[in-house]
């Protein structure tokens, strides 16, 4: 199998580099034949080609590569997309169709945490939504009649939505059969009104699973008050980007969130980090890999359950694990978790931990 890399900006370069390092473990470990190739975007394309993120590349992930592994962008400090800054998150998840943002939060006992018992995962559409870069065939979903001012269109398909409904009720049965749609259909009648109507519908195929609907500011406070409760949530592109975030740092740090993209329909899928590219710490070896590592792992295994490649799914939980076993230990412990560990070191651990499974 061929993984495409793609090291990015920021502390992109070091926790891929630790990444590779686990996952090379397991290779060896689990005989998966992984071959790896690396190809450039961000700032460092965008030097050499003119573009952070070339449609070549994404062709050749869609037809030549089985995975991709994501690094961090600095996208904020892009010039504009007329000159070459092109967003390359949504570059993959639009170019390769990746509607499937898989973001688990898990509240570790031995990790400080605001969050006891939570063990939940949030299935966000990814390509459509408020996100003006991702919801129309040409130009963008933001503009300025005057420059006072700005106006955005959200974008909401049936399509869009009844295929993340389906994938959270399909992962729903594989958990405790428990679902929760997030919505704000008292205000936007009709969008939020498609995607809640799309949700009733999957559901009739699904009649095992216990279904809930949340108004989004109400589920912030309860996902504080008892995220215990809840198992599987499926939101739109926005509501779940930011309801990721908060359940992550309540289950002790957004530098603990794997997350992949993916199709299964294609069967295409790209791991990426939750958290951005800290430009602060760019180079001094502090930065935490947990999220890439655990995110490349979530990779592995939706491969493996994808294509019934079991070993594939044993190296995949065998990363995951192994960070836990890692980040158990205080002296191990990243700079952000408490303790002094550098990156690199962290990575060493992990992949030890890895090989020794």
């Amino acid at each position: 199998m061929r993984i495409m890399t793609l090291p990015c900006d920021g502390i992109g370069p070091e926790i891929m580099a630790e990444t590779l390092r686990v996952v090379e473990a397991a290779n060896h470990k689990f005989d998966l034949g992984l071959t790896f190739h690396e190809e450039e975007s961000g700032f460092k394309s965008l030097e050499k080609h003119g573009i952070t993120l070339r449609e070549e590349v994404l062709d050749r992930a869609r037809t030549e590569f089985d995975g991709v592994i994501l690094g961090t962008q600095s996208h904020m400090d892009y010039p504009p997309l007329a000159e070459g800054g092109r967003n390359v998150s949504a570059g993959f998840r639009i170019g390769l169709d990746l509607y499937a943002n898989v973001r688990p939060a898990r509240t570790r006992d031995f990790i400080p945490n605001k969050a006891p018992d939570m063990d939940l995962v949030i299935m966000r559409e990814a390509t459509e939504g408020f996100y003006p870069d991702r919801n129309m065939y040409q130009g963008v979903g933001e503009m300025m009649p005057d420059p006072n001012m700005a106006l955005s269109v959200r974008k909401i398909t049936r399509e869009g939505s009844l295929r993340i409904c389906r994938e959270g009720f399909k992962l729903a049965m594989q958990r405790k059969k428990k679902i929760a749609a997030i919505h704000k259909a008292n205000s936007f009648l009709m969008t939020d009104g498609l995607f809640l109507e799309c949700f009733r519908e999957v559901a009739k195929d699904f009649p095992e699973v216990q279904t809930e609907e949340l108004i989004v500011d109400a589920f912030a406070a309860l996902l504080v008050r008892k995220p215990e409760a809840y198992d599987v949530v499926v939101a739109t592109n926005f509501y779940g980007d930011i309801l990721s975030d908060l359940a992550s740092e309540l289950s002790g740090s957004l530098g603990l969130a794997g997350s992949i993209n993916a199709n299964a329909e294609t069967g295409l899928c790209c791991a990426q980090a939750q958290h951005g590219s800290a430009p602060d710490i760019q180079g001094l070896n502090v930065a935490n890999p947990t999220s890439l590592i655990l995110s490349a792992a979530m990779m592995l295994t939706w491969l493996g359950e994808q294509r019934g490649i079991q070993k594939l799914q044993d190296a995949g939980h065998a990363i995951a694990a192994a960070v836990d076993a890692v980040i158990d230990d205080p002296a191990k412990r990243t700079r952000d978790l408490g303790g002094t560990v550098n990156c690199d070191d962290f990575g060493a651990f992990v992949a030890e931990a890895v090989a020794s499974a």
